[in-house]
């Protein structure tokens, strides 16, 4: 069972490593077959992952160990279900870009009239 991940800022590899029960060399690894895993790298080179790097991890693990997928089904999976939540943000602001046009369409259309009735 995975342990929790503790609440920091950053996590070195070995931090990671310990956190998900997946060896460094299998990280590094993974870092290469899955786009969506990229660890900044401080001055010295070392890896930084984040919160959301190790929970992807967790999730990729989950994905081959537990579920038994190919590391090609993998991506697949998770690149379906970070496309689709990528799609879910960008509607959302397009919603809000929406009702922020429509107000100002609306402030000019008010603005229209009331320079209509000035001219009656």
């Amino acid at each position: 069972m995975a342990r929790e991940i503790p609440e920091k800022l950053f996590y070195r590899i070995g931090e990671v490593a310990e956190i998900t029960g997946v060896k460094p060399h299998v990280l590094r690894y993974w870092e290469s077959e899955f786009k969506m895993l990229r660890p900044r790298k401080n001055r010295s080179g070392q890896r930084i992952y984040e919160k959301r790097d190790v929970e992807l991890i967790l999730e990729i693990k989950e994905l081959l160990y537990d579920h038994r997928y190919t590391i090609p089904g993998a991506q697949k999976k998770l690149n379906s279900i970070y496309n689709r939540k990528e799609g879910e943000e960008g509607e959302r602001i397009g919603r809000e870009k929406l009702l922020e046009l429509l107000k100002e369409f609306k402030e000019e259309l008010e603005s229209i009239r009331h320079l209509l009735e000035i001219r009656h």
